[in-house]
């Protein structure tokens, strides 16, 4: 069962409360990651990683930033030029489909966390997550309940993943017709089941979630 926190507790928006207690014990490079497609039936899930600058004026310089599925499309465009604009290091890593299967959901979003550290051009010495553990990394790591809505690097994070893999999927939508990925981005909307029943999966799809798993 995931962990409840009172809503009352959450800010506004995303803070730097907790990259302020890691700066202030003398840790500089925090590496906040988040996750995007962990629940879709098709394509890949993604994870970025983002590290932010020392910076107080950060709060304002990424207004809006925040839990990019509260954020429409254009505003996730806009921050995403902020986020890459402003951030000293950010990359984007990804688990296919058959990983996914392979290896199960949490596994493979750990995978696409440890690639999206890989391609990072500053080597991180701390890790905030929203609600993930990366056990094979040595960095010490914080798990937040609500990540994205409470750290500004994790909420950065949040959105470079949804619109990388919005993009990734955009482009599979030329691949593989008829399905609307385009529009759904592999999400298990009404119109993407019904695809499913009339096209049956594509070779995106995940066959290890249901309704494409025969049980």
């Amino acid at each position: 069962m995931t962990p409840r926190i009172d809503p009352d507790l959450l800010p506004a928006e995303p803070n730097l409360e907790w990259e302020n207690k890691i700066w202030g014990a003398g840790i500089e490079w925090i590496a906040g990651i988040d996750e995007a497609g962990r629940g879709a039936l098709a394509g890949p899930v993604a994870a970025a990683a983002v590290i932010l600058p020392t910076e107080r004026s950060l709060t304002r310089e990424l207004a809006g930033v925040r839990d990019s599925k509260q954020m429409t499309s254009s505003q996730r465009e806009s921050c995403t030029q902020r986020i890459r604009e402003i951030a000293l290091a950010f990359g984007v890593g990804m688990a296919s489909p058959e990983e996914i299967d392979a290896l199960r959901i949490v596994p493979a979003t750990q995978l696409a966390a440890q690639r999206a550290l890989a391609t990072l051009s500053i080597a991180p010495k701390y890790l905030l997550l929203d609600y993930l553990f990366l056990p094979d990394s040595p960095l010490p790591q914080t798990s937040l309940v609500k990540g994205d809505m409470r750290s500004l690097s994790i909420a950065a994070a949040s959105v470079l993943a949804k619109t990388c893999r919005d993009a990734f999927m955009a482009d599979l939508d030329g691949q593989y017709p008829g399905y609307g990925l385009i529009n759904h981005k592999g999400y298990a909307t009404t119109a993407h089941r019904e695809s499913i029943i009339r096209l049956g999966p594509s070779p995106i799809h995940r066959f290890t979630f249901a309704p494409i798993r025969e049980d």
